[in-house]
């Protein structure tokens, strides 16, 4: 090789790992400025404000004053490396910050525990805490967010998480599970996860409606939805009766009722795949 070619192939790889370089860095601060932007699209109300005293797990913190926080709309992982790196990323994150909290429902859950959507406060802005933890991968998003355009922005710092297999989605321990493969969501009982697949059809039965995902109830893997929901899934764009034949994707705790199935109570729960 002549020494202009060396010189070319030389400047070439240093080229590639500024790229990669760049490219990681890009990705980040995508990260970070769709987290500050979600704040302008999801608007509970404030009800209170604190500064951190400690991140007890990958989704709870105590005030410096005592009162214990619980942020809401998201899942976190369980007890294993990822919930360590869950809890690092939310203690820097709020480390040192004024923090706002927000909330649709009620303030506290059974345990007494404050829950809320949190809030970095910055001069002219606010970084939403939840958007960061899914968009970084230290979270899923939850059954129950609160507000559709909330858990909207969520769904979709989750996706290009999961694109990018950032954080729990690098471990096929939170991999979303296919919905023909029932026996595999059995094995989630009692668990949040996410299923996806086609819907073989939709039945009603007194006041349930029932989103099949196979032909046998006692095997294959199942949605209900209460009859009193309906309108309200509907408003949401999430029509029951007209699921049949769309692929979709399910998220809630696993339970077993002869086969598997997830009790959906909020349209967040259900989200349209692909072109459908």
């Amino acid at each position: 090789m002549s020494t202009q070619a060396r010189r070319k192939s030389a400047g070439g790889g240093t080229s590639l790992i500024f790229l990669a370089a760049f490219m990681t860095w890009s990705h980040l601060a995508v990260a970070e400025d769709r987290a500050t932007a979600a704040a302008s699209t999801c608007r509970p109300a404030a009800f209170a404000t604190g500064l951190l005293g400690e991140a007890t797990d990958a989704r709870t913190f105590v005030l410096d004053d005592g009162r214990e926080v619980r942020l809401a709309g998201i899942e976190s992982p369980g007890d294993d490396a990822n919930a360590a790196a869950g809890r690092a990323r939310l203690q820097s994150l709020l480390s040192g910050k004024t923090l706002i909290l927000k909330r649709f429902d009620s303030e506290r859950d059974r345990y007494g525990r404050l829950v809320a959507h949190v809030f970095v406060a910055a001069p002219g802005d606010e970084r939403w805490v939840q958007a960061d933890l899914v968009a970084s991968g230290h979270a899923r998003v939850a059954a129950h967010v609160g507000d559709r355009a909330c858990a909207a922005e969520l769904m979709r710092h989750e996706r290009a998480a999961r694109d990018g297999k950032l954080g729990v989605w690098s471990d096929a321990y939170y991999a979303v599970r296919r919905a023909d493969d029932p026996a595999a969501i059995a094995g989630e009982r009692g668990r949040f996860a996410i299923v996806e697949g086609k819907v073989l059809s939709v039945r009603e039965s007194g006041g349930t409606i029932y989103v099949n995902f196979g032909k046998r109830w006692s095997e294959d893997f199942t949605v209900t939805i209460a009859k009193r929901n309906e309108r309200m899934f509907a408003a949401a764009s999430v029509n029951p009766k007209a699921l049949a034949g769309r692929n979709v994707r399910v998220r809630g705790w696993i339970e077993e009722r002869g086969g598997p199935w997830v009790d959906a109570t909020n349209p967040e729960q259900i989200e349209l795949v692909g072109r459908n």
